[in-house]
Protein backbone atom coordinates (compact mmCIF):
# COMPACT_ATOMS: atom_id res chain seq x y z
CA UNK A 1 0.00 0.00 0.00
CA UNK A 2 1.40 3.15 -0.88
CA UNK A 3 2.05 6.15 1.47
CA UNK A 4 -0.47 9.29 0.75
CA UNK A 5 1.07 12.21 -0.74
CA UNK A 6 3.00 14.23 1.73
CA UNK A 7 0.61 18.07 2.06
CA UNK A 8 2.44 21.27 2.37
CA UNK A 9 2.19 23.00 5.84
CA UNK A 10 -0.76 25.49 6.10
CA UNK A 11 1.15 28.22 6.81
CA UNK A 12 2.66 26.99 3.22
CA UNK A 13 -0.46 27.04 1.21
CA UNK A 14 -2.07 29.93 2.66
CA UNK A 15 1.57 31.99 1.21
CA UNK A 16 1.04 29.91 -2.01
CA UNK A 17 -3.06 31.06 -1.98
CA UNK A 18 -2.79 34.98 -1.09
CA UNK A 19 0.62 35.05 -3.71
CA UNK A 20 -1.84 33.66 -6.16
CA UNK A 21 -4.49 35.83 -5.90
CA UNK A 22 -1.86 39.01 -5.66
CA UNK A 23 -0.46 38.09 -9.17
CA UNK A 24 -4.46 37.86 -10.21
CA UNK A 25 -5.25 40.94 -8.66
CA UNK A 26 -2.56 42.49 -10.84
CA UNK A 27 -3.19 40.89 -13.92
CA UNK A 28 -6.56 42.01 -13.59
CA UNK A 29 -5.03 45.80 -13.09
CA UNK A 30 -2.78 45.77 -15.72
CA UNK A 31 -4.44 43.46 -18.90
CA UNK A 32 -7.42 46.09 -17.59
CA UNK A 33 -5.16 49.13 -18.87
CA UNK A 34 -3.46 47.11 -21.39
CA UNK A 35 -3.90 44.06 -22.78
CA UNK A 36 -1.09 43.35 -24.28
CA UNK A 37 0.53 43.57 -21.09
CA UNK A 38 3.74 41.20 -20.64
CA UNK A 39 4.18 38.56 -17.91
CA UNK A 40 7.16 40.41 -16.68
CA UNK A 41 4.52 43.89 -16.24
CA UNK A 42 2.11 41.58 -14.16
CA UNK A 43 5.41 40.06 -12.25
CA UNK A 44 6.63 43.73 -11.47
CA UNK A 45 3.07 45.20 -10.87
CA UNK A 46 2.11 42.30 -7.96
CA UNK A 47 5.46 42.49 -6.41
CA UNK A 48 6.74 39.13 -7.84
CA UNK A 49 9.95 37.20 -9.43
CA UNK A 50 8.84 36.31 -12.87
CA UNK A 51 10.05 32.74 -11.64
CA UNK A 52 7.36 33.29 -8.83
CA UNK A 53 4.74 33.84 -11.25
CA UNK A 54 5.23 30.84 -13.43
CA UNK A 55 5.57 28.40 -10.34
CA UNK A 56 1.51 29.54 -10.38
CA UNK A 57 0.63 29.81 -14.13
CA UNK A 58 2.45 28.22 -16.47
CA UNK A 59 2.73 31.12 -19.17
CA UNK A 60 0.01 33.35 -20.23
CA UNK A 61 -2.55 31.21 -21.55
CA UNK A 62 -2.34 29.78 -17.70
CA UNK A 63 -2.70 33.31 -16.37
CA UNK A 64 -6.11 34.14 -18.60
CA UNK A 65 -7.30 31.20 -17.48
CA UNK A 66 -6.59 31.97 -13.61
CA UNK A 67 -7.99 35.57 -14.34
CA UNK A 68 -11.17 34.62 -16.32
CA UNK A 69 -12.32 31.83 -13.93
CA UNK A 70 -12.13 34.75 -11.09
CA UNK A 71 -13.62 36.84 -13.18
CA UNK A 72 -16.69 34.81 -13.89
CA UNK A 73 -16.90 33.65 -10.83
CA UNK A 74 -17.43 37.08 -9.62
CA UNK A 75 -19.83 38.64 -12.17
CA UNK A 76 -21.63 35.01 -11.94
CA UNK A 77 -21.95 35.58 -7.88
CA UNK A 78 -23.25 39.40 -8.90
CA UNK A 79 -25.56 38.28 -10.88
CA UNK A 80 -27.26 35.88 -8.54
CA UNK A 81 -27.68 38.38 -6.18
CA UNK A 82 -29.11 40.71 -8.49
CA UNK A 83 -31.60 38.01 -9.65
CA UNK A 84 -31.86 36.67 -5.97
CA UNK A 85 -35.55 37.63 -3.91
CA UNK A 86 -35.00 41.61 -2.32
CA UNK A 87 -34.94 45.00 -3.33
CA UNK A 88 -36.10 46.58 -5.89
CA UNK A 89 -38.52 43.45 -6.70
CA UNK A 90 -41.18 45.56 -6.28
CA UNK A 91 -40.30 47.56 -8.81
CA UNK A 92 -40.87 45.48 -11.83
CA UNK A 93 -38.36 45.36 -14.53
CA UNK A 94 -37.52 48.89 -13.69
CA UNK A 95 -35.86 47.88 -10.23
CA UNK A 96 -34.40 44.88 -11.80
CA UNK A 97 -32.17 46.23 -13.89
CA UNK A 98 -31.38 49.39 -11.78
CA UNK A 99 -30.53 46.65 -9.09
CA UNK A 100 -28.58 44.57 -11.78
CA UNK A 101 -26.18 47.43 -12.82
CA UNK A 102 -25.96 48.38 -8.82
CA UNK A 103 -24.57 44.68 -8.21
CA UNK A 104 -22.50 44.53 -10.85
CA UNK A 105 -20.95 47.49 -10.99
CA UNK A 106 -18.22 46.95 -8.16
CA UNK A 107 -16.99 43.80 -10.52
CA UNK A 108 -17.00 45.94 -13.61
CA UNK A 109 -13.44 46.30 -14.05
CA UNK A 110 -13.58 42.19 -14.47
CA UNK A 111 -16.50 42.75 -17.22
CA UNK A 112 -13.82 45.28 -18.73
CA UNK A 113 -11.07 42.88 -18.62
CA UNK A 114 -12.68 39.71 -20.14
CA UNK A 115 -13.80 41.68 -23.24
CA UNK A 116 -10.25 43.49 -23.40
CA UNK A 117 -8.86 39.84 -23.54
CA UNK A 118 -10.53 39.30 -26.66
CA UNK A 119 -8.38 40.80 -28.87
CA UNK A 120 -5.92 38.30 -28.48
CA UNK A 121 -6.20 35.14 -25.83
CA UNK A 122 -9.74 34.94 -25.60
CA UNK A 123 -12.28 34.71 -28.92
CA UNK A 124 -15.25 36.24 -29.32
CA UNK A 125 -17.06 33.22 -28.78
CA UNK A 126 -15.60 32.51 -25.16
CA UNK A 127 -16.03 35.80 -24.24
CA UNK A 128 -19.92 35.68 -25.37
CA UNK A 129 -20.05 32.32 -23.40
CA UNK A 130 -18.25 33.17 -20.31
CA UNK A 131 -20.49 36.40 -20.13
CA UNK A 132 -23.25 34.78 -21.23
CA UNK A 133 -25.55 34.69 -17.94
CA UNK A 134 -24.77 38.76 -17.27
CA UNK A 135 -26.46 39.33 -21.12
CA UNK A 136 -28.91 36.64 -20.77
CA UNK A 137 -30.09 38.38 -17.41
CA UNK A 138 -30.28 42.08 -19.23
CA UNK A 139 -32.07 41.09 -22.60
CA UNK A 140 -35.05 39.04 -20.08
CA UNK A 141 -35.18 41.91 -18.20
CA UNK A 142 -35.48 44.48 -21.30
CA UNK A 143 -37.64 42.01 -22.85
CA UNK A 144 -39.75 41.92 -19.72
CA UNK A 145 -40.25 45.68 -19.53
CA UNK A 146 -41.15 45.75 -23.46
CA UNK A 147 -43.47 43.53 -23.05
CA UNK A 148 -45.06 45.53 -19.79
CA UNK A 149 -44.44 49.06 -21.41
CA UNK A 150 -41.98 50.08 -19.26
CA UNK A 151 -39.43 50.05 -21.43
CA UNK A 152 -39.55 51.39 -25.05
CA UNK A 153 -39.39 49.05 -27.96
CA UNK A 154 -37.62 51.22 -30.38
CA UNK A 155 -34.52 48.17 -30.59
CA UNK A 156 -35.30 44.81 -29.49
CA UNK A 157 -34.12 43.52 -26.18
CA UNK A 158 -31.03 41.63 -27.62
CA UNK A 159 -29.42 45.05 -29.30
CA UNK A 160 -30.70 47.12 -26.45
CA UNK A 161 -29.14 45.14 -24.17
CA UNK A 162 -25.60 45.14 -25.98
CA UNK A 163 -25.84 49.18 -26.46
CA UNK A 164 -26.45 49.14 -22.96
CA UNK A 165 -23.65 46.80 -21.82
CA UNK A 166 -21.24 49.20 -24.92
CA UNK A 167 -22.66 52.39 -22.84
CA UNK A 168 -21.66 51.08 -18.86
CA UNK A 169 -18.17 49.94 -20.38
CA UNK A 170 -17.77 53.55 -21.66
CA UNK A 171 -18.69 54.67 -18.23
CA UNK A 172 -15.98 52.39 -16.51
CA UNK A 173 -13.26 53.03 -18.68
CA UNK A 174 -13.95 56.47 -17.08
CA UNK A 175 -13.93 55.61 -13.67
CA UNK A 176 -10.59 53.58 -14.39
CA UNK A 177 -8.75 56.46 -15.81
CA UNK A 178 -10.03 58.95 -13.43
CA UNK A 179 -12.29 60.65 -15.18
CA UNK A 180 -15.36 60.55 -13.28
CA UNK A 181 -16.50 59.19 -10.01
CA UNK A 182 -19.64 57.24 -9.60
CA UNK A 183 -20.92 54.31 -6.94
CA UNK A 184 -22.79 52.66 -9.67
CA UNK A 185 -26.05 54.99 -8.55
CA UNK A 186 -25.73 57.57 -12.35
CA UNK A 187 -24.46 54.19 -14.19
CA UNK A 188 -28.03 52.48 -13.32
CA UNK A 189 -29.81 55.97 -13.64
CA UNK A 190 -28.13 56.36 -17.11
CA UNK A 191 -29.30 52.52 -17.94
CA UNK A 192 -32.59 52.93 -16.95
CA UNK A 193 -32.96 56.00 -19.27
CA UNK A 194 -31.70 54.30 -22.36
CA UNK A 195 -34.07 51.59 -21.65
CA UNK A 196 -37.00 54.39 -21.96
CA UNK A 197 -37.58 55.43 -18.64
CA UNK A 198 -37.94 58.78 -17.65
CA UNK A 199 -35.46 60.39 -16.16
CA UNK A 200 -36.93 61.49 -12.61
CA UNK A 201 -38.71 57.75 -12.65
CA UNK A 202 -35.33 56.69 -13.10
CA UNK A 203 -33.19 58.44 -10.41
CA UNK A 204 -35.90 57.90 -7.72
CA UNK A 205 -35.74 53.82 -8.23
CA UNK A 206 -31.95 54.18 -8.09
CA UNK A 207 -32.48 55.96 -4.96
CA UNK A 208 -35.06 53.61 -3.60
CA UNK A 209 -32.44 50.48 -3.63
CA UNK A 210 -29.78 52.23 -2.79
CA UNK A 211 -31.05 53.03 0.55
CA UNK A 212 -32.70 49.80 0.86
CA UNK A 213 -30.32 47.76 -0.07
CA UNK A 214 -27.17 46.63 1.72
CA UNK A 215 -23.59 47.51 0.54
CA UNK A 216 -22.56 45.24 -1.74
CA UNK A 217 -18.84 44.36 -1.21
CA UNK A 218 -16.21 43.92 -3.25
CA UNK A 219 -15.10 40.36 -4.45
Amino acid sequence: MSSPTPQPPARTRRTTTVTRARILDAALRELGRNPDSSLGDIAEAAGVARRTLYTHFAGRAALVKGLAEDAVGAIRRAVADASAPGPGADCGPTGALARFVLTLWPVGDAYRTLIGLARQDLSPAQVGELLGPARETVAGILAEGQRRGVFHTVVPPGPLSAAIEAHLLALLDTVHTGIWADDGSAAATSALIAAGVDSAAAAATVRHLSTTRPPHPHP
